[in-house]
């Protein structure tokens, strides 16, 4: 398993944002986070509906953190793009399983909630316990 193209991107787009801890334009995002700028609109647009980032109108616009970096975890950033992590399609809402005692199921639920707890530990503050790991 793999985080999606999208995702890295948007790891990378907030990383930048928490390193500057200033508005930063769009083309001056993107090129820092060596994002491209096509990509990095449709990113920002679901960071912003998620609340991790915020955006300004104007000449001096541009996005920036909505809250501390230290605030706002792995899991937060992953979710705002992907959705729900799962680890599998069955654990899903929307999934109908054709298997009545799927063996399985209690594994993913329990790998997902681990998978989970540690993104969740991780934030985007700007420290050695962040840089190290």
């Amino acid at each position: 398993m793999q985080i999606t193209q999208e995702t890295d991107y948007a790891v990378r787009l907030v990383d930048v944002l928490a390193r500057s801890g200033v508005h930063m334009e769009a083309g001056v995002l993107s090129e820092q986070a060596h994002v491209p700028l096509r990509f990095s609109a449709k990113i920002l647009r679901s960071l912003v509906k998620s609340g991790i980032v915020c955006s300004r109108k104007g000449a001096h616009g541009g996005y920036r953190l909505a809250r501390p970096a230290g605030d706002i975890t792995l899991l937060e950033v992953l979710e705002a793009v992907e959705g729900p992590y799962r680890i599998c399609r069955c654990q899903g809402e929307i999934y109908q399983c054709s298997h009545t005692a799927c063996r399985f199921s209690a594994i993913y639920e329990e790998i997902t909630g681990i998978v989970r707890e540690k993104l969740a530990l991780y934030t985007f503050a700007v420290s050695d316990q962040n840089r190290d790991t």
